[in-house]
């Protein structure tokens, strides 16, 4: 599947994403050619995406409409790595409560 078969598939155009989404388009297209994307790739994607709306918001002459939207962004990313990480995030609280039984 091509990038612009992808962007088709959910109404969008490569002209559409800022450089951020461009880069990070392009190494992932680049990396589901050469294995399958694992747990680990999807959390650091949603890092970089955040990094991305983070220096956007940091833009001092944005709108209203624009600052809400990113803002909704920012959120979302933040509670889909949030979700993704709890399991993680609970196993090492588990690890530490038990630690913290045996001394």
């Amino acid at each position: 599947m091509t990038i612009s078969e992808l962007l088709a598939k959910y109404n969008l155009k490569y002209e559409d994403l800022n450089i951020s989404e461009k880069e990070t388009l392009q190494r992932w297209m680049e990396e589901l050619a050469s294995k399958e994307i694992t747990l680990d790739d999807v959390k650091n994607y949603i890092r970089e995406m955040i990094t991305g709306v983070e220096m956007e918001l940091a833009e001092c002459d944005l709108n209203q409409k624009k600052d809400i939207f990113l803002k909704g962004r920012l959120k979302n990313y933040l509670l889909l790595l949030s979700f993704l990480e709890g399991p993680e995030k609970a196993k090492q609280a588990l690890e530490k409560q038990l630690k913290n039984l045996k001394k």
